[in-house]
């Protein structure tokens, strides 16, 4: 079967002959696993730096991320019907542009994701350690969800539902909270909104949009991708836009300015509106989401890996699938260990802003995959992967300098490395 444009799919289990990942995964579990992606550390967190830079413009910023999100998303569901198989944009690039333009979308996906999952633990630690202990606590729960991955797909997709429904619970709470509340004074008023502070603010929240390329990334597990992934990751992409919906303007309409600089602002939901015994719950419920997405992302990026170790851009010592329980085993410790490391050398800010470039470029590139492919797979109008890759340039261009630059440099240390062994490999 051939590809649109031209193009062979990319098969990487056929053409090495490799052992094949199991197709265990539902609808319900591939929704499970984006929303347990999405739903995670960002809604707990990003409402205070989202409402510092888009001001009374939040939820407009909040309306912008999930265009170019659900831009994005079409993008990955098209191209992942046609190439049902692990890697994501890596694996869809490469067979729709060429092996360089797939390395470039599989290397920012592997680095920004690794940082993501960095960011995933510090803040499960931040809500769940006690004082000073938020380091090892941390580190302590990349190396148990890594070992959870080594043990097979469908005990991960069974725990992210759990998760997700705790998480959801929490969430139901500091909406409830925040809707009810009759507070003695109206919440401290929020500056007026700025073109630059919306798309910055657009751009934090994106962040926390990002988890269903998780969906796409694990293709080769899915019953019946062609069917099965295209509406996962509209399921999931809509039921998280309704639940930031909520708890935005919960968090507004109750703490308004008083959000900002606050390191849990949800928690503070229910302080103002007199809900304070809940906030037990809230937190328990921020770690549980930080958790449930720490996990799918570990899965998804284990799954990259060893599609680009599959054409010898990542090394091929991590393409081996374990046999008895059909997972990646030697990628997925790979990544657990390098997570670990920027958790003991990193700080929360600089992991998000790194994942942020890292990510929106990978989505980049999605959009120009799907733009190539021909009206026979064309499951959505080019219009959408022209305004996705348009977004996706412009909320880059609102990142701070510093993690821009660092990103920049990792993705031509990768360009380099790619160069190099092109040269030496007969």
């Amino acid at each position: 079967m051939t590809g649109s444009a031209g193009h062979e799919p990319f098969i990487g289990t056929c053409q090495h002959g490799g052992v094949p990942l199991a197709r265990r995964l539902t609808l319900p579990d591939a929704v499970a696993i984006g929303l347990g992606s999405m739903i995670g550390a960002g809604v707990f967190a990003v409402w205070a730096p989202a409402l510092g830079a888009a001001g009374s413009g939040v939820l407009v910023a909040l309306a912008i991320a999930a265009v170019v999100a659900y831009c994005n998303a079409t993008s990955s569901a098209q191209l992942a019907a046609v190439h049902p198989v692990s890697g994501g944009t890596y694996a869809y690039a490469r067979a729709e542009i060429g092996p360089w333009a797939g390395f470039i979308a599989g290397w920012c996906f592997v680095i920004g994701k690794i940082a993501s999952c960095a960011a995933m633990a510090m803040t499960f630690a931040a809500y769940a350690a006690p004082d000073g202990w938020d380091v090892p606590v941390a580190v302590t729960a990349v190396a148990a969800l890594t070992i959870v991955n080594c043990f097979g797909v469908t005990r991960t997709a069974l725990l992210t539902r759990i998760l997700v429904v705790v998480s959801l619970l929490g969430l139901a709470i500091v909406v409830a909270a925040g809707f009810t509340a009759a507070p003695g004074a109206a919440p401290a008023p929020l500056p007026d909104a700025t073109v630059y502070g919306v798309l910055q603010g657009a751009g934090l929240l994106f962040f926390a949009f990002a988890g269903y390329a998780r969906i796409a990334t694990m293709g080769e597990e899915v019953v019946d991708p062609a069917r099965t992934i295209p509406r996962a990751v509209t399921i999931a992409l809509l039921g998280a836009l309704v639940v930031y919906a909520l708890v935005g303007a919960a968090t507004t309409l109750t703490l308004g300015a008083d959000a900002v600089g606050s390191p849990a602002p949800l928690a503070d939901v229910l302080a103002a509106a007199g809900w304070e015994p809940f906030a037990p719950v809230v937190r328990v419920a921020a770690a549980t989401a930080s958790l449930g997405a720490l996990l799918a992302l570990l899965t998804g990026i284990g799954r990259t890996t060893l599609a680009m170790a599959r054409e010898a851009d990542l090394p091929r010592f991590l393409s081996a699938v374990d046999e008895r329980w059909h997972v990646p085993r030697r990628a997925e410790i790979a990544i657990g260990a390098v997570v670990i490391v920027i958790v003991l050398v990193a700080d929360l800010r600089g992991a998000i802003g790194f994942s942020s470039f890292g990510v929106l470029l990978y989505y980049l590139l999605a959009n120009a995959s799907a733009f190539r492919q021909d009206s026979d797979v064309r499951r959505y109008p080019r219009a959408l992967q022209v305004i996705g890759a348009l977004g996706c340039l412009v909320l880059v261009s609102t990142l701070p300098p510093v993690a821009s630059l660092i990103g920049t440099g990792v993705v031509v240390a990768g360009v380099l490395y790619r160069a190099v062994r092109l040269r030496l490999t007969p």
